[in-house]
């Protein structure tokens, strides 16, 4: 429907009680139609349907709301897709419902199937005499709604009400009381009943009823439905995270045993070649090498120490990841083992060392060789700065209950995999590892170790989120090392 139309088919419902029709805008409105309805400031589509208790809107999420005279709606042009459309209970592609009546007035037996099949031809519908031919019932077959007396010989229905909860607790159940009855009728409710009818009965009144209890019915049952659907979904990703962590898994350790194959090859032609390279050397001692076959030396065997190391990076990184990798800690004092370390590390170089020391012990339980490690990457890795006459300061301080160790150098290249194994190092001292960059090529590596419980208990009175200043190493190219 175009525009022009739709505006002219805007209007207020109204109900024709001689024809039995709802009019909008003098236009007869069929089951099916589309249309709006304006309700709390917005427009509502859905499509006309009906039922015996009169017309209803089925929204796009199967909504009904009652349709009634003067009541603002429009025609739409919307389309609804089939798995979105509510269909009235007759037209849904569902099995047929099953209706059990239980009662033992055999005139109200017979009369009420009959006002069922008059108004919903769809429903099949069982009787039984008694509460326990209805139990007998409920065990061979699974029902949408069941009606039933509440006043019956040997079993009355609210007895039968508790059987029925118990076996279909999902079928709804409407008793049928007597007039005046309003004691049983709020037990009822009280115990389960979906809904009651009082005699004698009003059919329309009980034909709604009816309809409204197998629709509940049958909302349960999908809902039921798409929970089981869910947890199977549910089961399956959970089958497939599992599969695919066993995969991950499997390709790490893959990727560990080919890192591992691959180092100890290389090792031994790179240990050969180191030995050829150093007997070639011994040979032609004392004789007159030039200046390129000299160099080319030098070359050969920085390039060795270079694989060599790398080597070295690709057994650490293959073994850090794996339970092969083991703390050995031992309580030290990290200032005395830091001096130590970069004594070690820049004596026999052209790097001199300068030290001040500030303040007492500052105890740590760590894995010496481990530590060492990593302070020789982090030295390795500052050595283009220091060659640029630019001096590594390394700071040691506490901060409450941790130590840390910060290294200041500028124009230093990447420490590339070092850093991601000393990174790795740190962590498993329960520790941390940073970088941050700063204008002019400098930057700052910070580590951070947690203190000793002794240590920690010693100064918790003292300690304060203000860094206390432990030492202080300057590394700075000049002399031939010489230590502070």
């Amino acid at each position: 429907m175009d525009e022009k139309n739709t505006k002219e088919m805007t209007g207020t419902l109204a109900f024709d009680e001689e024809r039995n029709c709802l009019l909008l805008d003098g236009h007869e409105l069929s089951s099916g139609e589309n249309i709006e309805i304006h309700v709390f400031g917005s427009w509502i589509p859905g499509h006309v349907a009906i039922d015996a208790a009169g017309w209803y809107l089925v929204t796009l999420d199967q909504v009904g709301i009652r349709l009634h005279s003067g009541l603002l709606a429009r025609s739409c042009d919307f389309r609804f897709s089939p798995q979105v459309v509510a269909q009235p209970v007759s037209q849904q592609q569902q099995p047929t419902p099953n209706i059990l009546i239980v009662d033992d007035d055999p005139a109200l037996l017979h009369a009420l199937p009959r006002t069922i099949s008059l108004r919903l031809p769809h429903v099949d519908v069982s009787t039984a005499q008694s509460a326990q031919m209805a139990l007998q019932l409920l065990k061979e077959k699974r029902y949408d709604a069941i009606v039933s007396d509440i006043k019956m010989p040997e079993m009355d229905g609210l007895t039968l009400l508790s059987k029925i909860r118990e076996s279909q607790p999902e079928t709804p159940t409407i008793l049928i009381t007597g007039h005046g009855e309003h004691n049983l009728a709020i037990q009822a409710l009280r115990g389960g009943a979906y809904d009651y009818i009082q005699k004698p009965i009003e059919r329309d009144n009980f034909v709604a009823a009816l309809l409204r209890a197998i629709q509940t019915c049958q909302l349960r049952r999908q809902v039921q439905e798409q929970q089981q659907a869910l947890e199977l979904y549910t089961r399956s990703l959970e089958r497939l995270v599992q599969q695919r962590t066993e995969e991950l898994a499997e390709a790490h350790t893959t990727k560990d045993k080919v890192i591992s194959l691959v180092s100890q090859e290389l090792k031994e032609p790179i240990t050969r070649l180191k030995s050829l390279t150093q007997l070639l050397r011994q040979k032609l001692e004392g004789s007159e090498l030039s200046e390129i076959v000299t160099r080319s030396f030098s070359t050969i065997e920085e390039s060795i120490e270079r694989t060599e190391a790398l080597v070295h990076e690709l057994l650490n990184t293959s073994s850090i990841e794996t339970q092969r990798f083991i703390l050995r800690r031992q309580r030290c004092d990290l200032a005395r083992l830091c001096h130590r370390i970069l004594q070690e590390e820049t004596s026999d170089t052209d790097m001199q060392l300068d030290h001040q020391g500030l303040a007492g012990p500052l105890e740590v339980e760590v894995d010496e060789k481990q530590i060492r490690q990593v302070l020789s990457t982090l030295i390795e890795g500052t050595q283009s700065s220091i060659r640029q006459q630019y001096p590594t300061t390394i700071t040691l301080q506490q901060v409450g209950t941790e130590a840390i160790l910060t290294l200041r150098d500028q124009g230093a290249h990447s420490l590339g995999a070092g850093f991601y194994i000393a990174r790795k190092i740190v962590e498993r001292h329960n520790g941390h590892m940073e970088i941050q960059n700063f204008p002019e090529d400098r930057r700052a590596l910070f580590m951070k170790l947690p203190l000793s419980e002794d240590n920690y208990v010693q100064r918790q009175e003292t300690s304060s989120p203000i860094p206390q200043t432990h030492a202080i190493w300057t590394i700075s190219c000049g002399g031939s090392g010489a230590l502070a």
